[in-house]
């Protein structure tokens, strides 16, 4: 293994502390770190967001945000699921209806489509122009 030169603190199986070489740490991906995993309680996200529980079973009800289900039915969100939420409220602080906000959720869907449709029409027409 080389060695990067930097030296960090890092706990051996068994308890012990040392100083072992960075490139020797081995990281394990946690759930946090995948911004689609559902960890979050409905609980939680009310707290995180200050909005009432109530809300987040209703935008569920509406179909829009629609976290998993834990084996015992419980909501679970995901940091992507909070980030659409929050989206939901700022745009009801706005004015916007659960109806409106479904259209212009599906309207963003359309124009995110339309635009990769764009990019990549451009793009075979730029390799059969000869301009690659």
């Amino acid at each position: 293994m080389s060695s990067s030169g930097v030296r960090v603190v890092a706990r051996t199986p068994d308890g012990r502390y040392n100083t072992v070489d960075e490139s020797e740490i081995r990281v394990i991906p946690l759930p946090s770190d995948d911004a689609f995993a559902p960890v979050f309680t409905i609980g939680q996200v009310s707290s995180f967001l200050q909005v009432q529980q109530a809300f987040l079973r209703r935008l569920d009800a509406e179909q829009v945000v629609q976290p998993a289900r834990s084996e015992g039915g419980q909501r679970r969100y995901s940091r992507h699921d909070i980030t659409r939420v929050q989206r939901v409220v700022d745009l009801v602080n706005d004015g916007l209806t659960v109806a409106g906000i479904l259209r212009v959720f599906a309207l963003e869907a359309q124009v995110s489509q339309l635009e990769a449709e764009l990019t990549k029409e451009r793009a075979l027409r730029k390799t059969s122009n000869g301009d690659a």
